[in-house]
């Protein structure tokens, strides 16, 4: 996975477990691992857009283009969204994690 800067909120050890256990190949895992990484991307990026105030949007997606990884997206976000966005992610994450073991188990 790519390193941005809500990786300390996101535990996927089961999702882990379950890649581990149904992709045959070292490419079939990596593959799996790159669709999870995007669609956590575009969930966790809606999430985020969704709460904060639209007069943020470019502001905020210019400073994360320029450094995905950079702690400081968090504290800008802190700033200016009045929920507590570290809980949204994690909220956000934890369905997703669901509906994705969902899925993986599907393909067993």
């Amino acid at each position: 996975m790519s390193k941005v800067y809500y990786d300390h909120l996101i535990v996927l050890d089961d999702i882990e477990k379950k890649i581990k256990k149904i992709a045959q190949t070292q490419e079939e895992r990596e593959e799996l691992w790159q669709l999870v990484d995007d669609i956590i991307h575009h969930r966790v990026l809606a999430c985020v857009l969704d709460n904060l105030p639209k007069d943020n949007h470019k502001e905020f997606l210019g400073m994360f283009h320029e450094a995905p990884h950079s702690l400081n997206l968090m504290d800008y976000l802190k700033e200016r969204i009045k929920e507590n966005i570290e809980e949204l992610i994690k909220q956000e994450i934890g369905g997703l994690a669901s509906e994705l073991l969902k899925d993986l188990q599907e393909r067993e």
